[in-house]
């Protein structure tokens, strides 16, 4: 597929859409929060530090630029779904579960 920018506009705001309507289900469908769901699992292994997705997007966005060679017909995937990775955890924390919630929950660390 010829991705041009537009296009790259148009899938990472769906992708952005349907990563945030996931993840407000698991937050308000199944009432799971990831400092109290994950802490005893996730947190163990990370040694307390909260992995938000955006930070695995934001790994992505950077790991575009290395790509080389015949890897870079990868680089529009890497954009927007790191591009959408960040977006969503931005648009959960700071537009969804702050006016919702009062708090943001945008924790670095795992809470005890």
């Amino acid at each position: 597929m010829e991705f041009t920018k537009l296009k790259i506009l148009i899938w990472t705001v769906i992708l952005t859409v349907v990563i945030e309507g996931i993840t407000a289900f698991f937050r308000f469908g199944l009432h799971m929060e990831s400092t109290r769901d994950t802490a005893s699992t996730v947190g163990v292994i990370t040694g307390g530090i909260r992995i938000h997705h955006g930070y695995i997007g934001l790994l992505m966005l950077i790991g575009c630029l290395l790509l080389k060679g015949k890897w870079l017909k990868l680089m529009p995937y890497c954009i927007i779904i790191g591009s959408a990775m960040v977006l969503s955890d931005l648009i959960h924390h700071f537009l969804v579960l702050w006016p919702i919630t009062g708090s943001h929950d945008f924790d670095i660390f795992y809470r005890n």
